[in-house]
């Protein structure tokens, strides 16, 4: 028995409710933004009295569009299922019904479908495009609702605008995306026999051709050999002819066809004015007669006798035997290698050699490996050498020798290629800088202070004093950049000078610049990066190199390297200062140079980064905030306080990073990132110490200075460089 309608006896329907929206006008169609219209849900997004949900179109999951809409994850895709349809015949006695085949696409971008029958030969029927692409609805009652992808699988019957069709089986794409959108598919089927068909494939195979003559079917050959042309290097040897000679030609074999072209190399200055064709593009026969063939007798087809009538005018009866029909033989690519001779209309042309497709073809085909060429002429006679003559000492070298190579002079070309590759890009400066002194006896010489830089992009040099107060010599440009040459070297020659160039330039080298000795004594970190990254072209910096040297020295001072660096490492740490390392290396005379040897301490040193300061990076903090009045942070914790249900005061990193983007706390991301790892314990952060430690009412900070704003900025972009490694 029903309550009666009074207030307390129906159910509250809104109270485990918690959607309470106002639907809105919108909606999202295969990822494009639609008007709701009608279909607009009530309050709450709940469906109306009488509304029902009508999907529009496919729901494909997720991994299937990765998350694009349906008309961009499946542009130009579709699924392929073969089907047939049962069509009546009442006029025909013979046949009471017709199978026919066609094939459904499905097009996945759009939900449409497109019916399309294959053409057959001769039917009598129209073919081709059934059903055009279009949305199909569902047969009634469901005549609202369109077909979308999960109404298709194998074995079943479809409704397509009230024809029915039979779907028997799909490929091999429509099966896997079915699959893996969760359809189980059925079985394929076979398609019964079409009795109108069977027919007339019975009558196509009794028939006889009236005219039984072979077809030669040459497209297959042009398709598959268009444009491929095989080329042999031959001669003629036509000395024997009154001012004959040695005739040099190039065969050409079009595999499209097999004809043949020949064409002659007339070199220079031979007197020959003929054109360069020496045979037309023709097939070639083997076997030449001294007279030609007449019109007529080289024929496609040959006819036994004329039969002359009155009323049906003359017929002719065809000889398929071709009885009396002239047989002649063309050469072929199996008739050409390299060594044969071609009977070219009665010359002897001899095939000397093929170039690289040629021999590639009949490796494939023929599996021929021999490819001897035929040596026909003499062998070219060398180039005197030019003589060169020596250095006048006008200009540089370069220069002297290009004016004697023209009549008119041209400025001596640049290497562009290692110039481009080697210019300034970005903050690659290729460019080498050594820290340098002078090699003198003078007091005040020895004391003076270069920075030494090799240009990589033309191998060019420039020093550079550095100035020192009081000691009476003017700092500045000491040699401007050019190429330098080597010392000892003769000024009037032939031969190019020699210069430096940046092998020569390493820690502890002597340089000869302009009669000034030069030691290098240290490079920059660039330098010294640049030279062990390119390792195969500076010996010096060669790791590998180096430790074969270290290899190679005797069992006894290898035995003294290892006692005297356990005496220098008493506590067993496995560390040694470099300036005991180095000495010694150079005490025991193992061949290193001091930029080996400093390749060695970079090698095997340990690079340690210093930690940032906790409370110089809360200073700053608390420095901005005070600058930008900030004044939040009794709600941030409260708000804090509200997230942690367990009251342990930890709340995780990602959490404290969205309340301090909620109250738009105004710290840079870098800045904020590194103070929460700093008070993190693992994936927890205690957020109590973190907002007394930015509280600048409460705990205020000493005042920050300019230097401590770099060191934080430092710290902040090292951090942030050893996060990305």
């Amino acid at each position: 028995m029903a309550l009666p309608f009074l207030p307390g006896n129906s159910p509250n329907i809104n109270l485990l409710k918690e959607k309470f929206h106002k639907s809105q006008h919108f909606d999202y169609s295969s990822g494009v933004p639609l008007l709701a219209g009608i279909e607009k849900p009530g309050i709450g997004g709940e469906l109306l009295l009488g509304q029902r949900i009508k999907p529009k179109s496919s729901v494909y999951p997720k991994v299937a569009t990765g998350g694009l809409p349906s008309w961009v994850a499946f542009d130009k895709q579709a699924l392929c299922f073969e089907a047939y349809f049962q069509e009546t015949v009442p006029d025909i006695p013979n046949e009471t019904n017709r199978i026919r085949k066609c094939k459904i696409y499905f097009y996945l971008e759009d939900d449409t479908i497109q019916v399309v029958e294959p053409e057959y030969k001769n039917s009598g029927i129209p073919q081709g495009t059934l059903i055009r692409r279009q949305h199909i609805p569902l047969p009634p009652p469901k005549q609202e609702q369109f077909y979308n992808v999960f109404h298709f699988n194998l074995n079943q019957q479809m409704v397509l605008f009230a024809q029915t069709f039979t779907v028997t089986n799909c490929d091999q794409f429509t099966r896997n995306f079915l699959t893996k959108c969760g359809v189980i598919l059925n079985d394929p089927v076979a398609v019964p026999e079409d009795p109108y068909r069977s027919l007339r494939e019975k009558m196509e195979k009794s028939m006889s051709p009236l005219r039984p003559y072979e077809r030669r079917d040459t497209l297959k050959q042009f398709l598959e050999y268009d444009c491929k042309v095989l080329r042999f290097f031959c001669f003629w040897d036509d000395t024997q002819a009154i001012y004959g000679d040695l005739r040099e030609l190039v065969l050409h074999y079009y595999l499209a066809d097999d004809t043949i072209e020949i064409r002659e190399v007339i070199p220079p200055n031979s007197g020959r004015v003929t054109a360069s064709k020496f045979l037309r593009r023709s097939k070639l026969p083997k076997h030449t007669s001294n007279q030609l063939n007449l019109p007529g007798e080289v024929t496609d087809r040959t006819v036994l006798n004329v039969l002359a009538s009155t009323r049906q005018g003359d017929r002719f009866i065809l000889d398929s035997l071709k009885t009396g029909a002239i047989q002649e033989e063309f050469y072929k690519d199996c008739d050409l290698k390299v060594g044969g001779e071609l009977n070219v209309w009665g010359r002897k042309v001899i095939i000397a050699d093929c170039d690289d497709f040629t021999k590639d073809y009949y490796r494939y085909k023929y599996g021929i490996e021999d490819f001897n060429p035929v040596k026909y002429k003499a062998p070219v006679a060398p180039k005197p050498p030019k003589l060169v003559p020596p250095y006048n000492g006008f200009g540089s070298e370069e220069d002297s020798l290009s004016s004697c190579q023209r009549l008119l002079p041209k400025p001596p070309q640049k290497d562009l290629h290692k110039f481009m590759e080697h210019d300034r890009c970005g903050l690659e400066s290729n460019v080498l800088k050594y820290y340098a002194k002078m090699v003198t006896t003078s007091q005040v010489d020895s004391e003076r202070e270069f920075i030494i830089s090799f240009y990589l992009s033309d191998d060019s040099i420039s020093v550079f004093e550095r100035s020192q107060k009081n000691s009476g010599v003017l700092g500045g440009m000491f040699l401007a950049r050019g190429r330098v040459k080597k010392p000892g070297q003769e000024l009037f020659k032939s031969e190019p000078s020699e210069y430096f160039i940046a092998q020569d330039l390493y820690v502890g080298a002597t340089l000869c610049l302009n009669n000034r000795l030069f030691q290098l004594l240290d490079a920059d970190e660039y330098t010294l990066n640049y030279l062990e990254q390119h390792a195969e072209q500076f010996p010096k910096a060669n790791f590998g190199t180096i430790l074969a040297k270290l290899r190679s020295i005797p069992e006894e001072k290898q035995r003294e390297i290892r006692n005297f660096l356990m005496l220098n490492d008493p506590t067993n740490t496995g560390f040694v200062t470099f300036e005991s390392f180095r000495g010694l290396l150079m005490a025991t005379e193992c061949g290193l140079s001091e930029h080996e040897v400093l390749v060695l301490g970079r090698s095997f040193s340990e690079h340690q980064q210093p930690e940032a300061d906790v409370g110089l990076m809360l200073a700053v903090a608390q420095d901005v905030l005070k600058k930008k009045d900030f004044d939040q942070i009794a709600d941030m914790t409260r708000v804090f306080e509200h997230h942690d249900l367990t009251k342990t005061g930890r709340t995780s990193i990602k959490e404290a990073m969205n309340i301090c983007r909620t109250f738009q706390v105004p710290l840079s991301d870098n800045l904020l990132t590194c103070l929460l790892q700093k008070f993190a314990d693992g994936d927890q952060i205690n957020y109590n110490t973190l907002l007394d430690g930015i509280n600048w009412l409460n705990h205020p900070a000493p005042p920050v200075m300019p230097d401590d704003l770099l060191k934080v900025r430092q710290s902040l972009v090292r951090e942030e460089f050893t996060i990305v490694k």
